[in-house]
């Protein structure tokens, strides 16, 4: 029962984030961005947020400081919204597993070829 409940939340959180980065924030710093995924914590006081950022580095990092300096006017919104007795903590996370299959599937498409493919040492993941 509570994991369904969970689900249900993470989903509206998902949508809430998702349609102010669309319609509410007007931060310049922030590009195109998806959200990829919301997670809860358990007791439901952290809500983590995955987004995916279209660009180059530079545009990544830009982007992820103005998700972050909207993260407490996204977290009011999600409160506003959600009719929680307290309103989950909003953080904000980059993912990168869309950049990793497009990789992959170059990777793939190299060997099909022939051709010999370069290893990214680090698996294509950011520290």
């Amino acid at each position: 029962m509570a994991t369904y409940r969970k689900e249900r939340l993470e989903e509206s959180i998902k949508r809430i984030v998702g349609d102010a980065l669309l319609t509410v924030i007007k931060d310049p710093r922030i590009g195109f961005v998806t959200v990829v995924k919301a997670s809860l914590s358990r007791d439901f006081t952290f809500a983590d947020v995955w987004v995916s950022i279209l660009g180059d580095e530079g545009e990544k990092r830009k982007s992820m400081a103005g998700l972050e300096s909207a993260c407490s006017y996204v977290q009011y919104l999600v409160g506003k919204e959600m009719k929680l007795r307290n309103t989950p903590r909003v953080r904000f996370h980059m993912d990168t597993s869309i950049e990793e299959g497009v990789h992959m599937v170059d990777m793939i498409e190299g060997l099909d070829k022939g051709e010999k493919v370069p290893r990214d040492p680090d698996g294509g993941r950011e520290e």
